[in-house]
């Protein structure tokens, strides 16, 4: 497992990942971001962002980098990044295929991406990512999976998905929407000649959405990497957006909201890797300070107040507009 590298790192960040949804294509689901990103969104300005994030993330113990088909660029620009730095060695990178990017690089497309879990989807998108990877991709993910989706029951899928584990890189799964927990268990049930396919998982945990955490606890006892995203609920959790509670947890430790939403994650004993979505070296920074916050039982009872149905969760995340 690639994962084992961050075991071994010794710094409080390296099990904090960056994600590169957010700048990887010029429009995204989170607040701000007409001022977070440079006023030209063209390819060259995103690639220098993304590279002075990189580069600000590694300087600062960050380990794991995760793109996605579907994120624009990422993929090409985090290639770019690695390939100017042959000295970087003991990063794990990861990438998801199963969304085709569509948004024809405009914030205002109609469509910004499409759905396809098929083995010619795979097969389509995984040469696209290994002409840019390479040997450096560690971790390939189906980008997400739901309870009812035809991956889970696509042998033929499974049966290339172990072909590409048995040559050294690892196949995993995200998992959206409020039947989070149906999804995860049901494709950690999946299995080709008897031994488990997926040994990575990425879902959605954060002080609004807690509905996955059972079940992404059982992934943990099974010996499956856990990797969390949206951790600040797409910007919800973070800056002035994020409910006064937060906010105030903050300010008695002097640390911004997006470090407590962060920390919250971090203390769950199976998270393997928390994401930051940053678009700023600043906001990167701010989060980068989460291992520092010591979250009381107080403070816990103060966040878990915060809970909110998944359905509700998910609609709303379902109406935030790209921007």
């Amino acid at each position: 497992m690639p994962f084992a590298r961050l075991n071994r790192a010794t710094t409080p960040t390296s099990h904090i990942g960056l994600g590169l949804a957010a700048v990887g294509r010029p429009g995204y689901i989170t607040p701000h971001r007409g001022r977070d990103l440079p006023g030209d969104r063209g390819v060259d300005a995103l690639r220098a962002r993304t590279h002075e994030l990189l580069d600000a993330a590694y300087a600062q113990g960050v380990r794991y980098f995760d793109a996605a088909r579907s994120y624009g660029c990422a993929e090409e620009f985090l290639a770019g990044w690695l390939t100017a730095r042959p000295e970087v060695t003991d990063v794990v990178v990861g990438s998801k295929w199963g969304y085709t990017y569509t948004g024809d690089w405009r914030v205002d497309a109609e469509e910004h991406e499409v759905k396809d879990h098929s083995l010619a989807t795979f097969e389509r998108q995984y040469a696209e990512t290994a002409e840019l990877l390479g040997d450096r991709l560690d971790l390939y993910q189906v980008h997400s999976v739901t309870a009812d989706s035809p991956v889970l029951a696509d042998k033929d899928l499974h049966a290339r998905l172990a072909e590409l584990a048995a040559r050294g890189t690892t196949v995993g799964f995200s998992a959206s929407g409020p039947g989070q927990a149906d999804a995860i268990r049901a494709a950690l049930a999946v299995t080709v000649d008897g031994e488990p396919l997926f040994r990575t998982v990425q879902a959605t945990f954060n002080a609004l959405e807690t509905s996955a955490g059972a079940a992404l606890a059982e992934a943990h006892d099974a010996g499956v990497t856990v990797i969390v995203k949206e951790a600040m609920a797409n910007g919800r959790l973070a800056g002035t957006e994020a409910p006064a509670v937060v906010r105030e947890i903050g300010a008695e430790a002097g640390l911004d909201a997006d470090a407590v939403a962060l920390a919250l994650v971090l203390r769950q004993p199976w998270a393997g890797v928390v994401l930051s979505g940053a678009a700023t070296v600043t906001q990167l920074a701010a989060n980068l300070h989460a291992p520092l916050l010591d979250l009381d039982p107080d403070r816990l009872d103060r966040l878990a107040a915060l809970v909110e149905e998944p359905e509700a969760y998910w609609r709303h995340r379902a109406s935030l507009p790209w921007s």
